[in-house]
């Protein structure tokens, strides 16, 4: 829709003009939500593109995901063999709720900046130990876990006038052998619960990230599979029931019990070689 309220685009190509940010300012990369509803608090918009940035860049530490990288760019993305957790990747751009249109314009950034609990580029992120590099407006950067990045229903750690640059994926992390469960309380609904689990081919260590059913990403560690009572008393402890979510796309208690039992499917499959 027209957002008659702006009077300004700004173009950026240079980390000084993010000093320029001011109320009423916001960040353009996709604007596939932007643009979807009235904004009437906005006079500026700051179009991100201006800064060029490669949108992906794989080399033997990881790999990097610039916040312009749109989810087309990153499913087309080519990766070593060996990164088998890249299987993700196609899993969570399907957990989005939305057109083809929309995966050639929406951002990975924007997705995470937005910070609904739904978010599947949250869950791949969280999930994969992905970090979080900030931009301040002194010109200075911070970097943040990804599964640390939402707070909350939109929510997050960005203050005003900083600027979400990439994310990093670790090559570690990419190495992992991967599960991955969604459900929505309709065939094309918005995520109730996305969990991701996933096991290391060098220790055996197993991590479970829960997004979606909680307002905020969960990860529980482990130095190995664990039994299915370990995992629903680790759960018990990390997701109290005021961290699950309540919205129209579920209740909490059919969210926990949605996580519950996906995570029980999670921990099985990641264990089958072991009971081989």
């Amino acid at each position: 829709m027209d957002l008659n309220t702006i009077d300004t685009v700004v173009e950026m190509s240079t980390r000084e003009e993010q000093a320029t940010w001011q109320a009423g300012d916001a960040w353009l990369a996709g604007g596939t939500w932007l643009f979807s509803e009235p904004q009437p608090q906005l006079r500026r918009l700051i179009d991100l593109t201006g800064f060029g940035w490669q949108p992906l860049r794989a080399d033997a530490h990881g790999l990097e995901i610039a916040a312009t990288c749109t989810l087309a760019q990153l499913f087309q993305a080519r990766t070593p063999m060996e990164w088998t957790a890249t299987s993700l990747i196609g899993q969570c751009r399907q957990a989005l709720l939305g057109s083809f249109k929309v995966w050639n314009e929406a951002t990975v950034g924007g997705n995470l900046c937005l910070s609904l609990p739904a978010g599947p580029m949250i869950s791949l992120t969280a999930s994969l130990d992905g970090v979080c590099t900030i931009w301040t407006p002194e010109s200075s950067e911070r970097q943040v876990a990804a599964a640390d990045f939402v707070t909350g229903p939109r929510c997050n750690v960005l203050a005003p006038g900083e600027l979400l640059r990439s994310i990093t994926l670790p090559v570690s992390a990419l190495r992992c052998r991967t599960a991955f469960r969604q459900i929505s309380l309709t065939p094309h609904g918005r995520s109730a619960a996305l969990l991701i689990g996933r096991r290391s081919p060098d220790d055996g260590s197993f991590v479970l990230t829960v997004t979606a059913s909680t307002v905020r990403p969960i990860q529980l560690a482990f130095h190995e599979v664990p039994r299915r009572v370990g995992l629903l008393s680790a759960l018990e402890r990390a997701i109290p029931p005021e961290l699950y979510h309540r919205d129209v796309h579920g209740a909490p208690e059919w969210r926990r019990h949605m996580t519950v039992r996906l995570a029980e499917e999670i921990r099985s499959e990641l264990s089958e070689r072991d009971e081989r």
